[in-house]
């Protein structure tokens, strides 16, 4: 690997080349699934830019303000028993022409768009507390504001029975619809939770857990001026965008963000000049690499080791990385609730040493 304190990891300023439109159409997206076995949505070139749109899969617990016909269209095409074995809806893949296993795919997200003005949350079966709080699972829909970028509850409901099936409608005009959190705000941060490449396996593999391949990371930090460094594991990469939150904080104990239809502008370009084992997350004020397992534990000692990796390539030695995790590294909760649980460490780039390795 090569990398500058100053610059991230060294990579030379790509020209964009050429602009694609990629609708979430039928014929267009995947749900619950990547599979090394599609036929590509789209064929790019590395540094062409990608204007695709990425849907929630709970749009329906609002129709009314989360669907348009196009969305329509798509639950229509898509029975439910082919969301599967994961649930969310899935925009792509996209072919890379050249990428090979071990290639790195830089995408550098630019820029991410409310489809709609709002979102939803949903208290689940799944979320960390939800035997705690007396197994009911609760709606609520949230109102962007966009002046303050912030978003606030328009009202709730409750729900009674699981969430079983991936993109269910509600019925809200009917539902028993009761306020929430009068006067709180959020801060609005549109992001992707979901987003990979297609991992090298036979078949259907669920998007719901994250892993080396990136999938459901749900690190909210994944966002406009954000890049992601994906380690290309089939031919083309194939790589496919999902799961569009406008908030979320780390943990998403409930089960959920606030889950909003996104369109986003991200430029795709190929690297062949380093390797990094597992998702890594450049933001303009840090370096964050990501752990997963079946416990925070394992999870958070895959995120150390990786981190360590990286301070290594920079010139330091092993012990003189390790105090520096320490002193100023952030270990943090991801997410609790995908099964597959995800930690995250953080350095400040600016701390760096400008040494390089190659």
């Amino acid at each position: 690997m090569v990398l500058m304190c100053d610059s991230g990891p060294t990579r030379p300023l790509v020209a964009p080349k050429t602009l694609h439109h990629l609708k979430a159409v039928p014929r267009n997206v995947h749900w619950g699934y990547f599979d090394a076995s599609l036929a590509p949505a789209l064929i790019v070139e590395s540094g062409d830019l990608i204007q695709a749109e990425a849907l929630t899969h709970h749009a329906g617990d609002d129709p009314t303000l989360l669907m348009d016909e196009a969305m329509h269209a798509i639950w229509s095409a898509i029975p439910e028993a082919d969301r599967h074995p994961g649930v969310h809806l899935m925009t792509g893949p996209i072919h890379v022409r050249d990428a090979r296993p071990g290639d790195m795919l830089e995408v550098r997200y630019l820029a991410m768009t409310p489809r709609f003005r709002y979102g939803s949350n949903l208290a689940a079966h799944w979320g960390q507390l939800y035997t705690e709080l007396g197994d009911r699972a609760r709606v609520t829909i949230y109102d962007l504001d966009a002046a303050p970028n912030t978003a606030q509850a328009l009202y709730a409901y409750d729900v009674h029975e699981k969430y079983l099936t991936p993109g269910r409608i509600t019925n809200c005009p009917e539902c028993d619809r009761q306020p929430a959190l009068a006067g709180v705000r959020v801060p609005v941060r549109p992001h992707l939770g979901t987003a990979g490449v297609a991992p090298d396996a036979l078949g259907r593999v669920s998007t719901i857990p994250p892993g080396l391949h990136g999938g459901n990371i749900d690190n909210w930090r994944i966002g406009a001026g954000a890049t992601m460094y994906y380690k290309v594991q089939v031919d083309g990469g194939l790589f496919s965008i999902g799961d569009p939150h406008i908030s979320q904080g780390d943990g998403e104990i409930s089960g959920t963000a606030i889950e909003a239809s996104l369109d986003v502008l991200f430029q795709v370009i190929l690297r062949r000049d380093f390797t990094f084992r597992s998702p890594l997350l450049e933001t303009p004020e840090h370096f964050i690499v990501h752990g997963f397992g079946d416990s925070l534990d394992v999870a958070a000692k895959e995120a150390s080791l990786d981190m360590l990796s990286l301070l290594r390539e920079t010139g330091l030695s092993s012990d003189d990385a390790y105090s520096l995790l320490s002193v100023s590294g952030d270990l943090g909760v991801t997410q609790v609730v995908d099964g597959t649980v995800g930690a995250h460490m953080k350095i400040q780039r600016d701390i760096l040493p400008h040494a390089r390795k190659s």
